[in-house]
């Protein structure tokens, strides 16, 4: 039996899970996804103060209430930024380590280092002029999806804090790639804030040449929310990391 911990990326919450979780349970594995502060359910805790080790702190705190060891953690988008602080923090505490469609930082970088400079600005301008330094979710035609998922998702989004925007994470990249990594790349259509991380996942120079030793690329036709445009696809992609 695994342990799977499933972080989501900005503007969502553990809902958007919903379509995964019982088919990891089913599989007889347990299953947590957590929700970060302020956004979904806990979007009225939604402050200005709220930053990126907020958010590291909100996952390690759900692994240490579960009393989860041996895990598979699987950080979605932004929560790359996430799972990387804990797999330096914890590397011992982790299985597995999935980016899915996730952020590949560098030590010393934010969030925002990897984004284009007028994506970059806008969202900044957007949390300074918000009286509690959050900016708004995109249209979730974006992420790929249309009708009935992009209603679904349209509804649940929640302004995301803009705190852990521009907050640079330190990590030492060796003690990261101690764990065995995979990057889901999910091409149709792919996110452009994510073409940075595309680029590194197949760069043997990266984190040093720490990064390619033990990590593993799988692509996913399908946009950049697979987890509810194509849930049984990631399913079996998630299950095959055991």
């Amino acid at each position: 039996m695994a342990h799977f911990l499933l972080v989501h990326g900005a503007w969502h919450g553990a809902w958007c899970w919903q379509r995964v979780l019982p088919g990891l349970v089913r599989a007889g594995h347990r299953a947590h996804a957590v929700t970060l502060t302020g956004v979904g359910e806990r979007a009225h805790l939604l402050q200005a103060d709220i930053d990126l080790e907020t958010h590291i702190q909100d996952v390690m705190a759900a692994m240490d209430a579960e009393e989860m060891d041996d895990v598979v953690l699987v950080v979605h988008s932004y929560a790359g930024m996430l799972g990387t602080a804990v797999a330096d923090r914890r590397p011992q505490r982790l299985r597995h380590l999935v980016y899915l469609d996730a952020v590949l930082p560098k030590p010393g970088e934010s969030w925002s280092s990897t984004h284009a400079s007028a994506t970059r600005d806008a969202r900044i301008m957007a949390a300074q002029a918000h009286p509690l330094r959050a900016f708004p979710a995109p249209d979730p035609a974006v992420f790929g999806l249309s009708d009935a998922d992009h209603a679904w998702v349209a509804r649940r989004q929640t302004p995301h804090p803009g705190g852990p925007y521009t907050q640079v994470l330190d990590f030492d990249p060796q003690r990261v790639a101690s764990v065995p990594r995979t990057f889901i790349n999910c091409t149709l259509p792919p996110l452009g804030t994510i073409d940075v991380s595309r680029r590194r996942m197949v760069d043997p120079l990266f984190w040093n040449g720490a990064w390619l030793p033990g990590s593993t690329v799988v692509e996913m036709a399908t946009g950049h929310d697979p987890m509810v445009s194509d849930p049984e696809g990631l399913l079996k992609c998630l299950l095959s990391r055991l």
